[in-house]
């Protein structure tokens, strides 16, 4: 093992032992494989999914397995934006809701930053089950630093995913704070703890992955 696996797989084992001081159900997968299978493992196979945009799952390949193997609510199947809407709102009725994390504080506070709200509303309500995977990158010391990496790390990345939006950090690279109707930052949610118990199961993997 190198200094950075071991490094990784220490830090990793810390913050699962606070996510789980703080009732989510938690795992350190050291690669992208482990998380695949596990996060398969924590899926029944009949079981409806939704999931918010997230790189890592897809990474991970994840979402691709899902589309395989289970039912699931695809919003990339919609041909126009409405129709993309509803999908994202059917999804809030999932019986497993699939995403990523923006930012992990150290402590198992979980951070994440949206634009329409649908990923965030998720997190906390609707879907039955939670499962989110997160690269060892999303791991910042505390829950301040975490909504300073969704805000400064994270959105200005995502901005360039989106065709024709007109924020700051989509222009210059870097966060600018803006009002405006395009900003994907509307909704920053803290999830400090999970309610309940165990309806949140998370992944960290020893991999950077995501944004």
């Amino acid at each position: 093992m190198t200094p950075i696996e071991t490094r990784n797989k220490k830090l990793g084992e810390k913050v699962v032992k606070a996510l789980k001081s703080r009732h989510f159900e938690a795992y350190y997968c050291e690669n992208r494989e482990e998380a695949l299978a596990k996060a398969l493992s924590l899926i029944d196979e009949t079981a409806l999914i939704g999931w918010g945009g997230s790189e890592t799952c897809a990474q991970v390949g994840l979402i691709d397995a899902l589309r395989r193997r289970n039912p699931v609510i695809d919003r990339d199947t919609a041909k126009t934006a409405g129709e993309r809407m509803e999908l994202m709102r059917k999804a809030l009725l999932s019986d497993v809701f699939v995403t990523g994390a923006n930012a992990i504080s150290e402590d198992g506070q979980l951070v994440n930053i949206d634009g329409n709200g649908n990923r965030v509303a998720a997190m906390t309500f609707g879907p039955k089950s939670v499962v989110v995977l997160a690269g060892i990158n999303k791991v910042v010391k505390t829950a301040d630093d975490a909504v300073t990496r969704a805000r400064t790390v994270a959105a200005p990345i995502n901005a360039q995913r989106f065709e024709g939006i007109k924020t700051g950090c989509a222009v210059t690279g870097a966060c600018e704070n803006c009002a405006g109707t395009d900003s994907i930052c509307c909704y920053i949610e803290t999830i400090r703890l999970c309610r309940p118990a165990g309806k949140i199961k998370v992944i960290l993997i020893g991999e950077e992955l995501g944004f």
